[in-house]
Order: C-alpha cells, then structure tokens, then sequence
C-alpha cells in the first residue's frame, strides 16, 4: 500500500499544478469531522469493538500525513471509558474533541426521561433528534453532556455537530456554555427521513433565532455561532440526485461512497475548491462516521489523503479542525458574509459548468449545460421565519427544514422535464427561442460575483451580476430583444400566490407553521416586469427587462 500510495502523491502533484493557488484573499479551507457512536443496531458484525477499531484507524491516516482532525463524541460513545485515553492522544496531537449530537438511550436515561427508541440509538427524527423532545427535555439533555464532558476532558466541548438541529438547543448551547460552532448536514432531500433543502449551500452562516436551518439577516436575530455545511457536496450533481422529491442519492466527499473512492472525481473535486473562481473562502469538510467501519471507506481515505497532502504541501489547501475555522469566521465576519463556489469543468460528457452564491438574504445556483445557461436555484432567508421544530415536538420519523423558494431546479422538476430560469430572445412574432452560448467568465467583482456568458452568433453577452442583496442582468446588445423565463415541470407544487409587474408574493410549501401563520413572502423588480404566464405549459412567470436589464431584489 505505501508504494501504490507514492504513486498516486507523485502523479496528484503533477495533475494538481494549477497557477491559482491559496490565498488569504480567497481561503480554501477544509476539515476533518468524523463523528463516533458506540451503537450500530442495523448490523450485528459491527460491534462497539469493530466502531472504535474504525476510529482508531481513521486516526492513524490522518496522522500519517500530518493533519489534525475534530472528532465528534456521541453520549455512548463519550461514556465508554476506551475512548477518553484515545481522545486525549488526540488532542495532545492538536486535534479538536466535541458532541455528536443525536440522541441515545444512556442520554435519555441519565436525563432521567424514558427512551421512546426502538433500539439504543434510533436515527427517526422523533427519537434520536433534540426536535424529538420538549424545550425543557432538550436543555436537559444538554446539561446531561455538558456535564459529563467537563468531567472526563477538564473542559466544556467548543464545537457540536448534528445532521440537524434545533435554534432552542443551539441556543441553549451557545448562551449556557458558550459553545462557538456548529456543523450540520448538507442539502438533501429524504435522506435517513431528513429533508434539508434551500438553505445556505456552501460554508457557514449565522442561524436565527427562530430557526437554526434559516440564515439571519440582523445581528440581533441571529445565534451567534456559524453553522458549517456538512460533506462535501458535488457543485454539479449532488442538487439533482433527488429530483421531484424522491429520496436522494449521494455524490459526496464521504469516503464510503463510489466517487469519492475514484482518484479522476476526488482529484476533480479538489480542483474545483482550490482553482476555480471563488468569493470569501472556499470551504468543505471530508471525514465519516465510524458506523460504515474502516472496511467500508478505508479506500476513500487512501484516495483522498496523498491528493490533500500534496495540495496542503503546496499552500492551495488550509486543513483545519473546526473550532479553528469557526473562529476565524467569527472574528472576521459580525453577520453572514457573501460567499461563491464555483466547478468550471465537469467530469461527464455533459459539460456542465455552476456558480453557488451564498448571502444573508438568498443563495442562488447557475448551471451551464454545454451551450444553455439557466439559474437553477433561488432560495430566499427570513429569519422571521419560525421552524416548525422551535417549540413543537417532532412526532414523525421523518423532518423538513426548508426556506423560501423562487426557482426549484429539484423539486419543480423531473428527469424529463427540468426546472429552470432561461434566457430567450423575443422575435418579432412574439414568440421565444432559448438563447445559446459559449463558455461563461465567472469573476470576483468586489464583494460580489460577475459572470459573463458570451452569446452564439456574435449576439453579445449576457452578463449577471451577484451581490449580497441583488441579482442583475443585462445584456451587451442593446439591440436584441430578451427576457428570462421559469419553466417548470407542469404538476409541480408551486408556492406562489400573486404575480404582479413589479413583485410576487409566495408561502412556503412544506413548513406546517409558516402556512398556519399564513407566512408570506416576496421577491420586488428594481428593474423590468414581471408577467404571470401560468396557465401555459410548465410556464410560470416571464422577466422582461427594462432599458435591456433587470434587477431583482432579494431583501424582504
């Protein structure tokens, strides 16, 4: 294996050369998360000795190549008395030591609640989420960590993780114990029964108070601790592994699925995250819990390591636990910051090429498939939005955190029929043709993006401009007739209400407590009208520009 692991440093050095390298302007930052439990019910060869052998292992190949890692400590696994030499040695290597926080029997118990699980770890949303349990329930469960923390490390954790968490418990955390981070999965739909979909796709956010999915507009509506986006998402074809709402599929840096055991995606992935265009810092994490053991994803780690150390080497790629990250991003950024990740090149036949764009107020995806541009994606944020979890108990097995949408390419869509917001040229009948074009010139524009799309047929660009609060377009050629248009799969579910010249009102879909609050929101024009062409086919609402640009507001 050592030789085989030269190899592939030595051909990942020569494949990584790339004359964008990292800088403090434009961090690339990553970091280990490897969560342990002590309980895996679903299979009986995987037994708590086989979990912390795994743990072991996952440790010793990190260290192996210098990094640092978080780990994050399950109840049953913080009280078994194996892993507190264990964690010690690891922080003694500068690593960070945290809570994991899903919900196991000897939690609920210590507590002194009654376990409501089928088995001592249950991973139903009812069961083993704070969501599961009363305000009250939840402060206790935390005292009960907390406590038991403090005792075995001398300290209180810095750091929790949690596929998803709710703003009481993070808060509680945040104000009794002064936890400064927090990460949680990334977008998905129905994976395990967990739906997290609209949020802030890349990096990390200020979550408000009423809603720990939803990023916070003000300093006084948010927790003050960043969220950071689990896993390590595919820029491409993670979004659309789940279309119409069907369970997803998996297209992630997690070491134990295809992908990210093949040295072409991994080395891929990589470059996308330290060369392409990029807005604040670029940011994921790898690592995997040790319930799919080392037999499982040990290849992914003798994939992924060698190519992260030879870009660590050359200074593209700054590995970090993540207490170290949360702090930077704290000390740098008072509320949520605009942030941009981008994949400039694909690894199919496709030639499909994406910008994400993160702010306080919306984030939003382009996708270029070979000569079509359309905006796949926007999601707006509301911190005055409640989750339904805040002060309810979660009585399902399954949970939804959304925010607001405008465009959907997921969920509006199917594989036939793709939901998006193109750009077409008016002719003279009235009538649209889909505009075509060449490779985009994406740009970092102060504290903003720009992006430029070079039409077929010498036509002038069209030219889309992303910043915190806004997203404009324009196009060069004053003299071509154009407008946007969203396209939808035409049974979708559509959240909106009222089409109007200059605003559409909409409520969400899948929140119980935003539709029983009647909870409405709204995109405004700056610039251009909008026209309600719902009715025809799959077609929704037409943007058509004014003075050969529109802009759209995204502040509520």
């Amino acid at each position: 294996m050592k030789n085989s692991r030269k190899a592939v440093i030595l051909m990942m050095v020569l494949m990584l050369q790339a004359p964008q390298a990292y800088t403090k302007e434009v961090p690339r930052i990553m970091n280990f998360i490897n969560f342990v439990r002590d309980i895996e019910p679903r299979d009986a060869a995987i037994t708590p000795q086989v979990l912390f052998e795994t743990v072991k292992a996952e440790a010793d190949a990190i260290h192996e190549y210098g990094f640092k890692g978080t780990w994050l400590l399950q109840y049953d696994a913080l009280i078994d008395t194996r892993y507190h030499a264990m964690m010690k040695e690891e922080m003694a290597h500068g690593c960070e030591v945290g809570g994991w926080w899903e919900i196991t029997q000897p939690h609920v118990e210590e507590a002194g609640l009654k376990w409501r699980g089928r088995y001592p770890w249950d991973w139903h949303a009812d069961k083993g989420f704070a969501v599961g349990y009363t305000q009250e329930e939840r402060c206790l469960l935390v005292d009960v960590y907390m406590r038991k923390f403090k005792e075995l490390f001398g300290q209180l954790p810095h750091s929790i993780g949690s596929w998803f968490i709710d703003a009481h418990t993070l808060a509680y955390m945040r104000d009794k114990y002064g936890v400064e981070a927090c990460c949680i999965c990334r977008d998905q739909v129905g994976t395990d029964g967990y739906t997290l979909w609209g949020g802030y796709w890349h990096g990390a956010y200020y979550p408000s108070r009423l809603n720990a999915y939803m990023p916070a507009q003000t300093a006084g509506g948010q927790i003050d601790i960043p969220v950071f986006r689990m896993l390590g998402s595919d820029p491409l074809y993670q979004y659309n592994a789940g279309v119409g709402g069907a369970v997803q599929s998996v297209c992630t840096m997690e070491p134990t699925y295809v992908n990210a055991q093949k040295p072409e995606w991994v080395g891929w992935y990589l470059r996308c995250q330290t060369e392409d265009p990029a807005l604040g810092y670029t940011y994921f994490q790898a690592g995997q819990e040790n319930s799919f053991t080392w037999a499982a994803f040990g290849k992914g780690y003798e994939v992924q390591l060698p190519q992260m150390a030879a870009l660590s080497k050359q200074g593209k790629l700054k590995v970090e636990t993540l207490i170290e990250t949360a702090r930077d991003f704290r000390q740098k950024y008072p509320v949520t910051p605009p942030t941009a990740c981008t994949a400039m090149r694909d690894y199919t036949d496709r030639q499909g090429r994406t910008i994400w764009f993160n702010s306080r107020y919306y984030r939003a995806n382009i996708l270029w498939e070979a000569d079509r541009m359309g905006i796949r994606d926007i999601h707006l944020f509301d911190e005055r939005m409640q989750s339904d979890y805040l002060d309810n108990v979660c009585t399902s097995n399954q949970c939804f955190y959304t925010t607001l949408p405008i465009v959907d390419g997921c969920l509006w869509s199917t594989n036939d029929d793709m939901a998006s917001l193109r750009f077409y040229k008016i002719e003279e009948n009235g009538n649209l043709t889909e505009l075509k074009g060449g490779e985009p010139i994406i740009k970092k524009k102060g504290d903003g993006m720009k992006v430029t799309w070079p039409l077929n047929n010498q036509q002038g660009n069209i030219v889309l401009t992303l910043t915190e609060g806004s997203i404009k377009a324009m196009c060069s050629n004053k003299k071509l007739k154009w407008c946007m248009q969203l396209n939808v799969y035409p049974n979708a579910e559509l959240p909106f209400k009222s089409i109007k010249q200059t605003s559409l009102t909409a409520v969400p879909t899948l929140s119980k407590w935003a539709k029983k609050e009647n909870f409405n929101y709204t995109l405004t024009l700056k610039r251009g009208t909008f026209l309600d062409v719902r009715g025809q086919k799959g077609q929704v609402f037409r943007i058509v520009p004014q003075q050969n640009a529109a802009e759209l507001s995204t502040i509520n």
